[in-house]
């Protein structure tokens, strides 16, 4: 059904767990299509060459609710997709490519048909380039030449998948941060064909004795929250990947056990998530002694009210051995499997 009017669509297209409406919302200057009940949105009447500000504002909304949305048979050269693209904010640094000739915030990534290469740039589940600093928040991709079959982009609504999380689950989960790295990426790179793109140029440090200090940062990475909130929209949604996040995950670990111990034993286990005051200081101020110090105290003094102890995080490690408890996991899985047991966890 459609608004003859504005020509949007009013169809509801709600989730079948109704924890996310993709419906497209009334629009004065193009159409939205909605795609699929779990996210995504078509835009059609619009020429992103020549978008008024109007037009710019709705086709920003839909971005927003809709959380990806596409352009189709646009005619649009690399100075025009930098353009557009600004209009969304201020670029952000790219990690791996430095631009295409003049349009230094155009990344070219290119899969030739006879490259030997084991590794394929991007094929991972992830979000783009968590280990900086500051993230991006926007990618536009577009594409120039496309395989006959095969080569499709698939997503995920991150938002959706945390709001169908039990709220005890996004109560712990919002307590706890994710340490965002390119190691791995860089570790299989290291094992593939040197060439010029950015899997062989990553490739070429697998004899360098020491990394590039821009790479090492990369490698090294950011702690950032695992439950982020959309600055436009309030939504909650998690910030976790496949390809960058450096441990796995505990949370996802834990509940799953949790969940099979519940089934088989007919017994329920109550997790309380907390922050550590006035340990992130230290952390951010690479005060490692300091900042275990701080968590093993908090440890110490509230430990007594709980049948274990789970320090999430992997720069919690080192207060393992100061917590006084008899029961301290560090490692997600086999951590809660034994306790899950009764037996020694460490």
């Amino acid at each position: 059904m459609f608004n003859s009017q504005s020509g949007s669509s009013f169809s509801l297209i709600v989730h079948p767990t109704g924890k996310f409406d993709n419906s497209a919302l009334a629009s004065q200057h193009l159409q939205v299509q909605p795609i699929a009940a779990a996210m995504g949105a078509e835009i059609c009447g619009v020429d992103i060459r020549n978008v008024s500000d109007d037009a710019f504002s709705e086709i920003q909304a839909a971005l927003f609710r809709h959380k990806m949305i596409y352009f189709r048979r646009q005619d649009v050269s690399a100075g025009d997709q930098e353009a557009f693209a600004s209009r969304f904010g201020a670029f952000a640094e790219d990690a791996y490519t430095q631009g295409v000739p003049g349009h230094p915030n155009v990344q070219p990534v290119v899969r030739e048909a006879d490259e030997k290469g084991v590794m394929i740039f991007g094929s991972g589940w992830h979000t783009d380039s968590p280990f900086l600093t500051e993230p991006p928040a926007i990618s536009m991709l577009r594409s120039i030449e496309v395989p006959p079959f095969g080569g499709d982009t698939q997503w995920a609504n991150s938002a959706l998948v945390f709001a169908q999380l039990s709220e005890p689950l996004q109560m712990f989960l919002m307590s706890l941060k994710v340490h965002m790295s390119m190691d791995k990426v860089l570790n299989q790179a290291q094992q593939d064909e040197i060439n010029d793109s950015p899997i062989g140029r990553l490739a070429a440090t697998r004899d360098m004795l020491e990394l590039p200090q821009d790479l090492l940062k990369k490698v090294t990475g950011n702690f950032h929250p695992l439950v982020r909130k959309h600055p436009i929209t309030g939504e909650l949604a998690l910030y976790c990947d496949t390809t960058y996040a450096a441990l796995e995950s505990a949370a996802l670990a834990a509940d799953s056990l949790l969940e099979q111990s519940v089934s088989s034993n007919d017994t329920r286990t109550r997790w309380v998530g907390a922050i550590v005051p006035n340990a992130w200081p230290h952390f951010e101020a690479n005060r490692m002694d300091e900042y275990w110090a701080e968590v093993a105290g908090f440890a110490n003094q509230v430990g007594g009210e709980y049948d274990a102890i789970f320090l999430s995080q992997a720069s919690m490690l080192g207060a393992a051995t100061l917590c006084q408890h008899d029961k301290v996991i560090t490692t997600p899985k086999l951590g809660v499997q034994r306790l899950i047991e009764g037996t020694p966890c460490a």
